[in-house]
């Protein structure tokens, strides 16, 4: 208190803080970039153990050996489905009917907000059918769920048909304490949120659905499962939900610990770990898979339909059977076997699974980075914009304080400065914050609202349309400076620019510590690219350089760098036109998940971090 009190010694610690904070915030990114990229090296990261007493041991005896069956099944499937030009519904039912289940079925459909080109769908209508195994030693308070989405073509016949045979073989068990729901649901993502919509009796995004006229217990936890092939070679987890959510690490090592005992090669991001930890090819390894996880995580997409059950705390992930080149394959008996051993675990549960980590990033799956591990990676980074928005409130206070001193350009003190320059009010401020707040506004909503007019106007599609005027109106942000610095009354010196980049410093530290606490992945993401510019950004100075480093990290250059990464990270790069392509596909689907699924990631872009970097485009272009 002394320190802060005394003017002299609160002037000199000024002093320090000005002269050194161009060396603190290159020794704060340094040490937030080296902490990011230490996470996948091994001796930083912890052995995965279970924490839940009731799954601590995989001493459970494996019966399943209706391989052959799910075969039939299988074949049985892919024909009728074929027959009937979809899901076969009718069959579905007869057949689950027949393995002794209750049959329910519900009918959906969802008009989407604009053509979804890719999947080449617009006025969307399905049907769910499911079947529930009550509990022959509970109450049906309690139930589990095995989903497996009826894909069009050949994809995932062999899911429906390991799934029944599971279904007729749990059939015959007695120890369920938990009913079990077997559920195929149609059109993906779509089809399983209006399956949870409507056994919760909610409607959060608009979707239109018959009743739901069997229900089990409170789900506890779930497993979605795609199959394509008779035999497999590995299977491969998926993790990632709806805006970043993971499940309960428990349940991931619970499908770890069973493919261990039967011998099953299991995979994350594709990658198979490696046991040469120690070596620099395992390192480099080991953040491949990190960095793959932190790009599905920050997208904010479902990466199964396993991503939709974690809205409703339901802890779940989704399996893939993956059939690739190696030498050594399984049959269905072994994966039926695999989730035999997981279900009978999960029945033993005596309460919601809580106790191990929500948060984490995974660079194997034997090895895991808790929250407390990754984040002052982030923290570093932040630190950056505390110190240059603690710079920039020095200086301001300078012109009123100090009598002489050193000028903040360097040239004159800031009592001549003080007598040139009225003092800014707060109310000069408001007219580039209200046109870049706006500006972001029209971001998020004209797009969707202007696509019938576009139409009209210009020769192309609906969803081409919402993706270029989503563009249109993001490149437009470019000519606001030379608008919003002639309405700034008396404030178009140092302090009037001074002034905005602290309020835009201090708003981007708000936004990207808020996302970084749902969605670390995507929070990193926007600060180990917009933090650095956003420092150093000044109207004088190299302006044409500054302009280029603020063009190359916006939200959307982040976004098109990030698909390229991806493609290199899965060895299976792409040119500058699929890029490109894949860039306007992005938009779309981003689009697309908000209005769908209520992901969060295209409004915090569109209305928060935007209109910050147009703020920051302000500052540069002060005049």
């Amino acid at each position: 208190m002394g320190l802060l009190s005394d003017p002299y010694r609160r002037r000199a610690l000024s002093r320090l803080v000005l002269r050194l904070n161009a060396p603190l915030c290159i020794v704060s990114f340094l040490l937030g970039l080296g902490w990011f990229l230490g996470l996948a090296f091994h001796p930083f990261t912890l052995r995965i153990y279970m924490s839940e007493n009731a799954m601590g041991s995989t001493m459970v005896e494996e019966h399943f050996v209706h391989g052959e069956r799910a075969l039939s099944y299988a074949r049985e499937f892919a024909g009728h489905k074929k027959k009937a030009g979809g899901m076969p519904v009718a069959w579905l039912e007869k057949t689950m009917w027949n393995l002794g289940l209750e049959v329910y079925k519900q009918t959906f459909s969802r008009t989407l907000p604009f053509p979804d080109e890719l999947r080449e769908r617009y006025m969307v209508k399905g049907t769910n059918v499911y079947g529930i195994l009550r509990a022959p030693r509970g109450a049906s308070t309690e139930s589990l769920v095995l989903s497996v989405p009826c894909s069009p073509g050949q994809q995932n016949n062999q899911a429906v048909g390991l799934m029944l045979a599971l279904a007729s073989y749990f059939r015959g068990q007695i120890y369920w304490a938990k009913d079990i729901i077997f559920l195929v649901n149609e059109h993906d993502l779509i089809g399983m949120e209006a399956w949870l919509e409507a056994y919760h009796d909610v409607n959060v995004t608009e979707l239109h659905s018959s009743g739901m006229l069997g229900r089990a217990g409170a789900i506890q936890a779930a497993l979605s499962l795609e199959l394509s092939s008779d035999v497999i070679t590995s299977f491969d987890v998926a993790l990632e939900g709806l805006n970043g959510q993971l499940p309960n690490l428990d349940l991931v090592n619970l499908f770890y610990s069973f493919c261990q005992k039967n011998n099953l090669l299991c995979t994350i991001q594709g990658k198979l770990q490696r046991s040469d930890w120690d070596s620099l090819p395992a390192y480099l390894h080991s953040l491949q898979t990190l960095l793959l996880m932190v790009l599905k995580q920050g997208s904010g997409r479902p990466q199964g339909d396993h991503g939709l059950f974690l809205r409703y705390h339901i802890e779940a992930v989704t399996v893939r059977g993956i059939n690739s080149f190696r030498q050594y394959k399984f049959d269905m008996s072994t994966m039926g076997a695999t989730l035999e051993g997981m279900f009978r675990k999960l029945n033993n549960l005596l309460e919601r699974l809580h106790q191990s980590y929500f948060f984490y990033l995974l660079p194997s799956l034997s090895r895991f980075v808790s929250i407390g591990v990754y984040m002052p990676a982030f923290g570093f980074l932040i630190l950056i914009l505390v110190l240059k928005a603690l710079d920039l409130w020095m200086k301001l206070s300078q012109f009123d304080t100090e009598a002489d001193g050193q000028a903040c350009d360097g040239e004159q003190s800031p009592r001549q400065v003080a007598t040139e320059e009225p003092k800014p009010s707060l109310l000069t401020l408001v007219p580039p914050l209200l046109i870049c707040q706006a500006t972001g506004l029209a971001l998020y909503f004209v797009p969707i609202l202007g696509q019938e007019m576009a139409t009209q106007h210009f020769p192309v599609s609906e969803s081409e349309a919402v993706v270029l005027t989503a563009i249109a109106i993001y490149v437009g942000g470019l000519a606001l400076p030379h608008n919003t610095h002639r309405v700034l009354m008396g404030s178009g010196g140092d302090r009037g620019w001074m002034t905005l980049k602290l309020v835009a410093l201090l708003y981007l530290a708000m936004q990207l510590g808020c996302i970084a606490l749902v969605n670390f992945s995507l929070g990193f993401l926007l600060a180990i690219t917009l933090v650095p510019v956003a420092a150093i950004v000044q109207p004088t100075g190299p302006k044409y350089l500054y302009a280029v480093l603020l063009v190359l990290v916006t939200p959307a250059a982040t976004l098109l760098f990030c698909l390229f990464l991806y493609q290199e990270l899965i060895e299976y790069p792409i040119s500058l036109l699929e890029g490109w392509q894949r860039f306007l596909q992005a938009i779309a689907e981003g689009l697309l998940d908000h209005h769908l699924y209520g992901s969060v990631v295209f409004p915090f872009v569109a209305i928060f971090v935007y209109p910050c970097w147009l703020l920051l485009w302000n500052v540069l272009f002060w005049k």
